[in-house]
């Protein structure tokens, strides 16, 4: 087992936004439509939908098409995964990178 820190990278980034975390947020209610999402926020709609599609690519939020409307809610799995990697991070394990480096000359005996 390895920690993918490009996956991990991704998720933290789409993260790091105070309107994509607002957004999180807010679908923590449950599902809604762009349009209603966008009603809580002074943004247009392209730079809504760049948001909402950061947060798809990084698997934290699911869509789902009806006719000309986008619903999107949250996707536990993409929270799941967050969650992991951070704890996996933050801890030691045999995955650590520190595990795959030899000591340095400083840490030998003399």
């Amino acid at each position: 087992m390895s920690l993918d820190f490009l996956e991990g990278t991704l998720l933290l980034k789409a993260l790091a936004d105070e309107t994509r975390v607002q957004i999180i947020h807010i679908l923590s209610c449950g599902e809604l439509c762009a349009c209603d999402i966008l009603s809580y926020f002074d943004l247009k709609q392209p730079t809504l939908s760049h948001h909402l599609g950061l947060l798809e690519a990084a698997n934290l939020v699911e869509v789902r098409k009806e006719g000309r409307w986008s619903y999107y809610k949250l996707n536990s799995e993409g929270f799941t995964h967050v969650q992991a990697f951070l704890t996996t991070l933050a801890s030691p394990s045999e995955v650590c990178l520190c595990k795959q480096i030899k000591p340095s000359c400083c840490n030998e005996t003399k």
